[in-house]
């Protein structure tokens, strides 16, 4: 073992600071989950906050947030999920299917771009266009309709506005693993197909499919993992008093109670019961994952 050690010296160097910082930012601060069962009061500190138990998650079980919240939640993480992660696959058998290569490279920026623009000029942009005070769209629909349409304040429009955002930003990135994967399918297969005389919507089903099906797979599993993130950043600046009703989600139910006013360990009850529930959601889609036949993530 201890020569293994030394033979390998270099690339356990080269590992200590990725692992390093798991460990620092990702495993110590875990264990500020406790606190989810105390009254935890910041001058007493942790060892001597009273523990309360579970009462954190019976109080919020049984208040009058808990249902919209927990619906608001469901359905924005539905909506990213049948909406938002197929998108990334179409695009990226479609950009496959160019045989240009300076007009698939000339897409592939576009639609890469958008991930470097952070949520916050994201949202400015949003305002920009569909504000009922000069918005470009709401000016649009004025000339053609007549009157305005309160894209930003209306509970109706909320979750559209949500999904195209994340749409616009998410689905060029998400592209890449995508095309890595279709970069590993044997060219030798659709030569063969064309032989057979399998145009180009029987190579996609037959071989192309099949072949990153796994990857489209471990892809869902690990999104499933975020199942009931939303985006904090997002809907914060997103949300106003007129759609508030829509838009309050866990995020930032978390965020207004645990900073806003002080109730640290209520919070932490919220914030663990979405791992938790994230969690069970993971090891589940692996099992049937594994069950269909295929790899899973561990």
């Amino acid at each position: 073992m201890l020569q293994r050690l030394k033979r390998d010296i270099w690339m356990y160097v080269l590992i200590a600071p990725g692992v390093l910082y798991f460990l620092i930012f990702k495993y110590l601060p875990m264990w500020g989950v406790l606190i989810a069962f105390q009254d935890y009061q910041p001058f007493l500190g942790f060892l001597h906050s009273k523990w309360v138990g579970i009462a954190n998650f019976k109080e919020f079980f049984i208040s009058p947030d808990f249902m919209r919240l927990f619906a608001n939640t469901l359905i924005l993480s539905f909506l990213n999920l049948v909406l938002v992660f197929p998108i990334p696959v179409v695009v990226a058998l479609m950009l496959n299917e160019i045989r240009v290569s300076l007009l698939k490279r000339g897409i592939q920026t576009m639609v890469y771009v958008p991930h470097f623009i952070s949520m916050v000029v994201v949202t400015s942009m949003t305002y920009v266009f569909f504000t009922t005070g000069g918005g470009y769209i709401n000016e649009l629909v004025q000339n053609v309709t007549g009157h305005t349409i309160p894209f930003l304040t209306s509970v109706h429009w909320f979750r559209p506005i949500i999904i195209i955002q994340t749409v616009w930003q998410t689905t060029g990135w998400s592209t890449i693993i995508v095309l890595a994967a279709l970069t590993g399918v044997n060219p030798e297969l659709y030569e063969a197909a064309v032989v057979d005389g399998a145009g180009r919507w029987k190579q996609l089903w037959h071989i192309t499919l099949p072949a990153i099906r796994s990857t489209i797979v471990i892809l869902l599993i690990l999104r499933l993992g975020h199942f009931l993130d939303n985006g904090f950043e997002q809907i914060y600046l997103m949300s106003n008093s007129l759609n508030r009703s829509v838009a309050d989600v866990f995020d930032t139910y978390v965020y207004y109670i645990g900073l806003t006013n002080g109730e640290f360990s209520f919070a932490t009850a919220v914030g663990l019961f979405k791992s938790v529930i994230s969690i069970i959601l993971v090891v589940g889609a692996n099992k049937l994952a594994k069950r269909f036949g295929q790899e899973g993530i561990y």
